[in-house]
């Protein structure tokens, strides 16, 4: 029992890291929202332009387990230093580039369901169409995934990524309170909770129940660990970068990145719509 709980936190290290890396976002305190953050999931990914950023005026958090939390960061950032660094080094050094494109772009495909449920759940029928349409290209003509095909297909392309976080904002739901969890690094109470729906939903987490056994558990759970690692490192140290406070990098970097994953939940041409990322009172 003691084994699994390692390997499944192990597993869940891409989740902690990419947190870490949207974690670099500021405290209770207002934020001004200007800089470009990534996604689930992956803090680069967003691509917003800097200007569409502005318009989010002012977002807030609030952190009283501010003492505890930094306890936790300090944790989390030597286990990226010490662990999970060298680790993504050896990988991007030893594995092809165009092989580690395809692995992303396998296990992005893979994780589809928490894509297209999430979508549906905050009423965007026609993204959850898009989303589908992407699957079965990638995963017939794009070979299970390992190539994008459907990037070439305008009706396909760009189509905004969708998480159960995301989906509690799109609700209205505040964040809480601002979290650092062991090695999944910032997060708040409502994206906790997201994180858990995110694991669910996808189903490279569903062969270590499904099937067992350590062949299972080890190959693709830690492949999906490993591959996401360069790049959760490049956002982690974009996010704290030369910072003072590293931990307040840290904090402002998630409340921005989440407040931009929650706009891109709003269809365009939706009109006014309310998305709360202010603190739950």
């Amino acid at each position: 029992m003691k084994i699994l709980i390692l390997l499944l936190a192990v597993a869940a290290a891409p989740l902690l890291t990419s947190c870490s890396s949207a974690a670099k976002k500021q405290p209770d305190v207002a934020v001004a929202i200007s800089d470009k953050s990534g996604d689930g999931k992956a803090v680069a990914d967003v691509g917003a332009d800097d200007d569409d950023l502005d318009e989010y005026a002012v977002v807030s958090i609030a952190d009283p387990l501010e003492k505890v939390n930094r306890g936790t960061f300090w944790l989390n950032h030597g286990i990226y230093t010490y662990l999970i660094r060298p680790v993504s080094k050896v990988y991007r050094t030893i594995v092809p580039k165009p092989v580690r494109q395809g692995l992303d772009n396998a296990y992005q495909n893979v994780a589809f369901p928490v894509r297209v449920v999430n979508h549906t759940l905050q009423g965007n029928l026609p993204r959850a169409g898009q989303e589908t349409g992407k699957f079965l290209v990638n995963s017939t003509v794009g070979v299970g995934g390992f190539m994008r095909p459907s990037d070439r297909i305008p009706a396909l392309a760009n189509v905004p990524s969708a998480d159960t976080g995301q989906t509690f904002a799109r609700w209205g739901i505040g964040h809480g309170y601002y979290l650092v969890l062991p090695i999944l690094g910032p997060s708040s109470v409502r994206e906790t909770v997201g994180y858990a729906g995110d694991y669910a939903l996808n189903p490279v987490n569903w062969v270590t129940i499904l099937y067992g056994g350590y062949a299972w558990t080890l190959a693709i759970p830690y492949t999906n660990t490993v591959r996401s690692t360069p790049g959760q490192m490049d956002q982690y140290d974009a996010a704290i970068g030369n910072a003072v406070d590293p931990y307040l990098a840290a904090r402002s970097s998630f409340v921005q990145y989440r407040a931009e994953v929650a706009r891109r939940a709003i269809p365009v041409g939706a009109g006014t719509v309310t998305v709360s990322e202010a603190p739950a009172p």
